[in-house]
């Protein structure tokens, strides 16, 4: 008779279940992550309707910030693709300027990218520091999208620039710049403030204030070159 060590399996034949032990047992294959609940998967989706939904969602955001008020919206789906077409559009804007020179309008551009993108990154930082719960993206995403009443100022300031700087051209620039910067600075706090303790609430919008203040100043100062 052969040794029991020398089989592999050797004692298996000696366990036994008890017929009071219920076996039974359900075996299913996962469904893979790309798939959702009604079997569609978003790998099968048109390039079309991957652009179309993108392009809806960066309006809804918009809208949420047209519309301010405590909501999750921003931090919840966030993205940096509306940040980024609003801050091209700022610079945009602000090209062509009296500072501007023929050697200085690439430098001019960038300067604002600078500006905008290094500012948002400080205040995250910031609000990281100071205990804040939301997200370096998030905080990115929130901050860019409130830029959104300044690049409206900007764009009506330049239709009022149109017919000449006088007086009075200041004087309704000014009242649609302070308007704006306002609202982005309400806007912006509205989306982060729970996300902030609230014993140190003070010290992470006044770098906001400034941030919209700086881009706000950068507006109202935009003089078109002769």
């Amino acid at each position: 008779m052969a040794d029991d060590s020398s089989r592999p399996f050797a004692g298996l034949s000696d366990v036994s279940i008890s017929e009071d032990v219920p076996v039974e047992g359900d075996i299913s294959v996962p469904v893979a992550a790309s798939v959702t609940e009604d079997g569609f998967s978003t790998l099968d989706e048109p390039v079309k309707e991957t652009v179309l939904r993108d392009l809806r969602a960066v309006g809804s955001k918009f809208v949420h910030v047209l519309y301010p008020r405590r909501s999750s919206a921003l931090l919840r789906d966030w993205d940096l693709w509306g940040p980024l077409l609003l801050c091209v559009t700022l610079a945009l804007l602000l090209q062509g300027g009296e500072a501007d020179s023929e050697d200085r309008g690439g430098p001019q551009f960038a300067e604002v990218f600078v500006i905008i993108w290094f500012g948002s990154i400080i205040i995250t930082l910031n609000s990281k520091l100071l205990g804040g719960t939301i997200s370096f993206f998030q905080s990115l995403c929130v901050l860019g999208y409130c830029i959104l009443p300044l690049t409206v100022a900007m764009a009506v300031c330049r239709l009022v620039l149109l017919g000449g700087s006088s007086t009075v051209s200041f004087a309704v620039r000014l009242v649609v710049v302070s308007a704006s910067f306002g609202w982005s600075t309400f806007a912006s706090t509205a989306f982060l403030a729970d996300s902030q303790p609230p014993n140190r609430k003070a010290l992470v919008v006044y770098p906001v204030f400034l941030f919209y203040f700086v881009i706000g100043w950068m507006i109202l100062t935009f003089a078109p070159s002769q």
